[in-house]
């Protein structure tokens, strides 16, 4: 049986918004002085999913609200459109998190890939309709890709780093609630 203790959960989501921060401090250094011809994965959301399929109580809806929206004024996106759409995912990833206790990790990211998918076809429906140029559609389908293949390793790192790993079906916290 693994004690959650209060402790435990408020030092996971300060780590969940510490690497949040340090994802975004990443993405504002000066690297390259061109245009990139490739983007990058969005690690956030990444993260986001991950911690949510396994540790839903590590990312509640507020931090994850406050953490992406601060990344949509700092990278000049429609502020608050893609915090929602991924809020709004990420709860969808909760609410499923007990069927998904059980499935296989392929299974676990056929799941990520298709809300991903989702949001981000929606993110862009959502921008033409409101005459914002949503940007290269070749970028987009490189990104939603690249974060696909960079979830496994996001996976990985929160499982080694940060022991973030799905509860057993019969662990309870201190208090005698089922995780």
């Amino acid at each position: 049986m693994v004690d959650q203790s209060a402790a435990r959960i408020w030092s996971m989501r300060g780590a969940f918004v510490l690497l949040c921060l340090l994802i975004i401090f990443f993405h504002l250094l000066p690297l390259e002085t061109t245009p990139r011809r490739w983007a990058a994965p969005d690690l956030m959301v990444a993260l986001c999913f991950a911690w949510a399929l396994r540790r839903p109580d590590y990312v509640p809806t507020f931090l994850v609200a406050a953490v992406l929206l601060l990344s949509d004024l700092v990278f000049q996106r429609p502020p608050g459109l893609w915090a929602a759409l991924v809020v709004l995912a990420v709860e969808w990833l909760k609410s499923r998190e007990r069927r998904q206790r059980d499935n296989t990790f392929v299974l676990e990211w056929i799941t990520v890939a298709g809300c991903l998918f989702a949001i981000t076809l929606i993110y862009r429906v959502i921008l033409i309709v409101l005459i914002v140029s949503p940007g290269a559609m070749f970028l987009t389908l490189m990104q939603y890709f690249m974060t696909l293949a960079a979830y496994p390793v996001v996976v990985l790192l929160s499982h080694v780093v940060f022991g973030v790993r799905r509860s057993n079906p019969g662990e309870v916290d201190r208090l005698g609630h089922s995780l």
